[in-house]
């Protein structure tokens, strides 16, 4: 006898065509940017497109001084992000392993670290900026701007590294001590191989939440924009597809990064099970 094929729910048609909505949504507009930023040389911002080619990327590496503000803004973001990833890394391993271990007013200093998380964004860019008014400090990417977006992205990365600790399995510390490794052995040569693939989606997920930040940027930064605020002032005034361009390159180099990060975790998680395999064996 031939089995009945399972009927479907009928939900699954209105779900699909809200699904199918979703996506379009989500990636339409970008893929409206990517197709726009290939116009002609007497192309505008809008369809229909007249002609098709490369002239506005070489604008954007090769053009006038005009364009040129887009390089200055992006290796601030860049080199902001990059250090907002390194110290989500770094101290949210730091706090993680500290939760590990019970200690008084845990509770307290985890909904402390968290709190951040409910204020709206614009009030703790005002706040901060009120604060180095008040204290007769600058304003700048590196040191406000900074301590804003780690208001942002520090609960963040410290949920993440709870929960990758809540799976680590501690029976695997306990064999390399009992294998007559310290601390800091057992941390660098057991601990950190096994946990460095989730802290690579710490470090990515700060870095991602870092570059595109606007609110928490908005009076943060100084006289020296970030991206998204210059993008933002830009889009005020008349442009060209140059902005365009300059999306599809970032976007590109985006999935670029997302690619091959997901690449290493893949190599180092293989890594880990092997080392776990192998503290287990002995």
């Amino acid at each position: 006898m031939i089995p009945s094929k399972k009927k479907r729910s009928p939900l699954f048609i209105p779900l699909l065509i809200f699904f199918t909505i979703f996506i379009i949504f989500l990636y339409g507009p970008i893929l409206t940017i990517m197709i726009l930023s290939f116009q002609g040389e007497s192309g505008g911002l809008t369809f229909p497109m007249r002609g098709v080619s490369l002239h506005w990327f070489e604008t954007l590496f090769f053009g006038q001084p005009r364009v040129g503000e887009f390089r200055g803004p992006f290796m601030r973001s860049l080199l902001l992000g990059t250090g907002i990833m390194t110290l989500c890394v770094v101290v949210g391993t730091m706090v993680g392993q500290a939760f590990r271990y019970k200690f008084k007013g845990a509770n307290f200093v985890f909904y402390l670290a968290i709190s951040s998380l409910v204020v709206p964004h614009i009030l703790i860019s005002l706040g901060i900026g009120v604060l180095f008014d008040q204290m007769g400090w600058r304003v700048r990417w590196y040191t406000s701007g900074l301590g804003a977006h780690l208001t942002w992205t520090l609960p963040f990365a410290l949920l993440i590294v709870l929960a990758i600790f809540n799976r680590f399995d501690k029976s695997i510390e306990e064999a390399a001590r009992d294998l007559g490794a310290g601390e800091w052995v057992t941390f660098r040569e057991v601990v950190l191989p096994l946990i460095l693939p989730g802290l690579i989606g710490v470090g990515l997920f700060g870095f991602t939440m870092s570059y595109d930040e606007f609110a928490r940027s908005a009076v943060t930064m100084g006289e020296f924009n970030t991206l998204p605020l210059e993008i933002y002032g830009m889009t005020s005034n008349a442009t060209d597809p140059t902005l365009y361009a300059f999306g599809t390159v970032t976007t590109v180099l985006s999935l670029a990064m997302i690619l091959s990060f997901l690449v290493v975790t893949k190599v180092l998680q293989n890594r880990a099970d092997k080392r776990k395999e192998k503290v287990n064996a002995d």
